[in-house]
């Protein structure tokens, strides 16, 4: 029957026990209320007290040290080659760290980067399978999704997400973000941008005095009527070496829109795990080793009812290896290896009246069928970073090289729909180098990259290269106390995106519901990103009071990508578009290239951090359209809402209790059929009852609104979000 069959089961008969736990809850729940109720009262009465001598100065410079350097702009980005912030990055880069996610309390990594400016995060009815958009650029590659340094190219072809990626929230520590083709030195094809999830480690768990540790979380949820559990432990077994481990079990029935609704086909149970070493070799050497694996389980529906059972298995293997010399000046050499595996079975739950794909001829479709979707990802990353002076100007020179290789087999009975996806191999790789010159002021990055591609299947093979430049001009012009962390910047960058197997070799004919022929195109030319960004970024602290901080980062970008890929209807009437007649109606679908697409906006990202609270506002503001080579615009359908978020959170008690809240604003696209305005509301409190118990609760979509994102308007049917959905987890860790 599978685990969300059963659970939707257990729950709809549910008997006293279950209403007992749920009222509990309830209780539980109103009881937190009651204490965040309490909570101005008792920040007056510490107010009250103010602390004195010795301790007085402790706490001080405790509240300087989390609010002047502890704020999310303030962190080193993982995916930084030259140990950068996201406030020193002469980008748009975002850092979101392990507080926030699990602020977030992510049942799907649909809901990791809220509030993240120019990213937005698509999911359809398969809640566990994630898009990610940056700046209206999005699947195939345009955005590159790595885990632990490893590329997470999974894709089927559908109406919904099409290129999807599966890691549990509660497996990540950090999630890094850098937008645009300057991010052109993580690898090809990504002229939207990079996301970079690094997993959590032993360092980070582990207590300085503790040589083990241990962990369980128990959380419930309102919506969707299901439990997250998780565990870790993590060992040390010398100074020089540590591992962890984590196991996640999650199960969700279906959930209700903010209507009141059920959306059909939205429950899952997913079991997912992590294993990670580290191994120090040397004082300036480290390796890390991991592996990150899930196994997932969905229904598919058809008009409301079921009509597929999936199941899905992803492993991804890594292996990172940093050395440095005694200063980190000329030797900075980091090789990572990577594999990642993803096998998804679609399996027919009812006999389905399709059309074979071969002849486009009626056949029936048993129940039983199964369809595969198998795609292995093998990459090598390998980079250095040499830093030295001449005539006074510091550089820091990075150089290296990567490949990744796609693997794709698709197959199955005759009409399913495993027809979208072509099997075939695609090989990217490329090699750049990068100068960051910094005089006094003035802060330089000149770089140039090579890419190279080339796909094949049975029938067809292509290939091409280019040269991509980039150049950053940073100036830091004055001096004065209240201006001295004011920086402008400007850049122009080039990017490059190979076509994807599957727009380059689709053929045959549409195997449901109407038929029609899908024309592979092996002449389609790669596309070129072309982005102009000014920027700003303002750093300062002790504003209104000892220790506090606010950070800035602001930019404006014009992205032009030539030879813009996009799916176009071609008629069979018209002789000029070679679309045959054949069965079904007279029409075929092919990918074709487009002159361009123009796509442009704003974002914004700000934080004030005063220790005893901060305050958040993100924005960001997005256009595009294409045209054709005959001069013709039109909307460019993956375009997002415009966006703007404000986060406020108070801490209390000695920073054992924070409360606050995150008011969301998303504005309809233009052109998008389905879009309409609509704002969010959510709350949250987490409070550190002891050193070895954490309580966390959140309130998401607080006021029921009944909504849906603009990126599922190309699917075949309006899928709504969640309605309000309360969240309550308490963590239990143990060490020694």
């Amino acid at each position: 029957m599978g685990l969300v069959n059963w659970a939707r089961m257990g729950l709809a008969d549910a008997g006293p026990g279950f209403r007992s736990t749920a009222s509990g809850i309830a209780i539980f729940m109103a009881g937190a209320a009651a204490i965040t109720l309490g909570v101005p009262a008792a920040k007056a009465q510490q107010a009250a007290q103010p602390a004195t001598g010795q301790h007085a100065d402790q706490k001080k410079r405790a509240d300087e040290k989390t609010a002047a350097e502890g704020t999310l702009l303030d962190k080193i980005l993982v995916i930084s080659r030259t140990g950068e912030t996201a406030i020193q990055s002469l980008a748009s880069a975002s850092h979101v760290d392990q507080e926030q996610l699990e602020r977030r309390m992510a049942t799907t990594p649909n809901e990791m980067l809220l509030g993240v400016p120019g990213v937005t995060m698509q999911a359809d009815a398969r809640r566990v399978s994630s898009s990610i958009n940056i700046r209206g650029l999005q699947d195939f590659g345009r955005v590159a999704v790595i885990v632990d340094g490893a590329r997470q190219d999974f894709q089927r072809s559908d109406h919904g997400t099409q290129s999807t990626f599966y890691v549990d929230p509660e497996l990540i520590k950090s999630v890094d973000v850098i937008r645009g083709p300057v991010a052109n030195t993580y690898g090809s094809g990504a002229i939207g941008g990079v996301v970079f999830f690094d997993t959590k480690d032993a360092e980070d768990f582990l207590k300085p005095d503790e040589s083990w540790a241990a962990s369980v979380t128990g959380r419930y949820e309102t919506n969707g009527k299901g439990w997250t559990t998780s565990a870790s432990g993590a060992y040390r077994f010398n100074e020089n070496w540590d591992a962890l481990g984590n196991i996640v079990y999650r199960d969700y029935g279906d959930y209700k829109n903010g209507g009141g609704d059920t959306v059909a086909g939205t429950g899952f149970d997913v079991l997912s795990g992590l294993l990670k070493t580290t191994i120090r070799p040397s004082e300036n050497s480290e390796l890390k080793l991991g592996w990150v694996g899930s196994s997932d389980g969905w229904t598919e529906t058809s008009g409301g009812m079921p009509a597929n059972d999936v199941d899905l298995k992803s492993n991804t293997f890594t292996a990172r290896y940093n050395i440095t010399d005694d200063a980190k000046s000329w030797l900075d050499l980091h090789i990572n290896a990577s594999y990642n595996k993803t096998v998804l079975d679609l399996t027919t739950l009812v006999p389905q009246n399709r059309f074979d794909p071969s002849t486009g001829l009626p056949v029936l479709l048993p129940a039983g069928s199964l369809s595969t979707f198998d795609v292995g990802t093998t990459g090598i990353d390998i980079w250095n970073t040499s830093r030295f002076e001449t005539a006074g100007i510091a550089h820091e020179l990075t150089y290296g090289g990567d490949w990744v290789g796609d693997d794709v087999e698709t197959g199955g009975t005759a009409g399913a729909d495993s027809f979208y996806t072509p099997s075939g191999k695609r090989n990217v790789s490329g090699a750049y180098i990068q100068d960051k010159l910094t005089w006094e002021w003035l802060e330089v990055i000149a770089g140039l990259r090579y890419d190279s591609y080339s796909l094949k299947d049975t029938d067809h093979e292509t290939s091409g290269d280019r040269l991509s430049p980039r150049i950053t001009v940073g100036v830091s012009p004055f001096e004065s106390a209240a201006l001295a962390g004011l920086q402008f910047y400007g850049t122009y960058a080039e990017g490059y995106r190979s076509p994807s197997l599957t727009e380059t070799l689709i053929s045959g004919n549409h195997p449901a519901g109407v038929t029609f022929p899908f024309l592979p195109n092996p002449n389609l030319k790669p596309e070129t990103g072309k982005t102009v960004e000014f920027g700003v970024n303002y750093k300062q602290n002790d504003i209104l009071e000892a220790g506090d901080a606010l950070r800035l980062k602001a930019a404006y970008f014009n992205n032009n990508v030539e030879d813009y890929i996009d799916g176009v209807t071609l008629s069979a009437f018209d002789p000029t578009s070679g679309c045959p007649f054949g069965p079904g109606i007279p029409i075929c679908f092919q990918y074709q290239n487009f002159a361009k697409a123009k796509i442009n906006g704003f974002e914004l990202e700000s934080v004030y951090d005063a220790g005893w609270g901060y305050a958040g506002l993100s924005a960001s503001i997005i256009n595009g359209h294409t045209i054709s080579y005959e001069g013709e615009r039109a909307d460019l359908a993956s375009i997002p809402s415009s966006q703007v978020t404000a986060q406020l959170g108070l801490r209390f008690l000695e920073d054992k209790l924070t409360v606050g809240g995150e008011v969301q604003y998303n504005g309809k696209p233009k052109g998008n059929p389905i879009a309409k305005d609509y704002t969010l509301v959510n709350a949250f409190a987490s409070y550190q009852a002891t050193d070895n118990l954490k309580v966390d609760f959140r309130a998401d979509n607080l006021f029921d609104v009944k909504y849906t994102n603009p990126l599922n308007g190309s699917s075949t049917a309006v899928i709504y979000e969640p309605g309000i959905t309360l969240k309550l987890a308490a963590t239990m860790r143990f060490g020694g």
